[in-house]
């Protein structure tokens, strides 16, 4: 029991320094959001879903034209 209660007591000593600028200090947690960052914009990086969001719609767009169908007067 003393064993768990010292690797408790570790723990929760290692979480709070772990955490010290945003417990004490107030500071913001860093925004780690690939959207939101200035070099990942000028490298045109995006996130997963912007780019899932970004393929489907040129493959709808591809859809589009294959479907079209050219009418001819006779």
């Amino acid at each position: 029991m003393e064993v768990v209660l010292l690797t408790l007591g570790f723990v929760c000593i290692a979480f709070l320094l772990l955490g010290f600028n945003i417990f004490f200090r107030k500071k913001e947690f860093p925004d780690t959001h690939v959207g939101h960052n200035k070099d990942m914009k000028k490298l045109k990086i995006v996130c997963a879903k912007t780019m899932d969001k970004i393929e489907q719609k040129k493959v709808k767009d591809q859809l589009k034209f294959k479907n079209l169908k050219i009418a001819t007067s006779n």
